[in-house]
């Protein structure tokens, strides 16, 4: 018979180092789907953005589920409608521009996020104009993907 042997990880997200997000006020620990935790289907981030910080409207070519463990936020969507964020919020972001969403954080806020990949070239996020609705990707940020 053949002998199965346990696959779990176990691990405490203070063991992971912080890298450094798109923008300046956000580092990620990747808990799934990075170099220390590889997996097949997903990626999971330990997202903290600092008091202050404003990511502006953007989409994702895949789906995307935040889940806010601290802090406040205030999301805006394609339309303009604002979403106020604390402990407990739940957002699915649908891959594409009808998913688009911006953030603006009140207080320090960590959430965790699931993107539907750990395929890195899939993960890129696209700047939306919110009038126009044209979507662009600033060529460092490419530059920074070896694109």
């Amino acid at each position: 018979m053949k002998k199965v042997t346990s696959a779990l990880k176990v691990f405490n997200q203070s063991s992971l180092p912080d890298h450094p997000g798109v923008i300046p006020g956000l580092t990620i620990k990747k808990l799934a789907g990075g170099t220390e935790n590889p997996t097949e289907k997903i990626s999971v981030g330990l997202a903290t953005f600092e008091p202050g910080t404003h990511e502006h409207l953007h989409w994702h070519l895949i789906e995307v589920f935040y889940y806010v463990i601290s802090g406040r936020a205030v999301m805006k969507d394609i339309e303009g409608k604002t979403y106020d964020l604390g402990p407990g919020s739940v957002v699915y972001a649908t891959p594409g521009i009808a998913g688009s969403h911006s953030w603006e954080i009140k207080e320090r806020l960590q959430l965790m996020g699931v993107r539907a990949t750990a395929d890195p070239e899939k993960t890129i996020q696209f700047d939306v104009d919110p009038v126009t609705k044209e979507s662009t990707m600033p060529l460092d940020r490419l530059a920074k993907r070896h694109a």
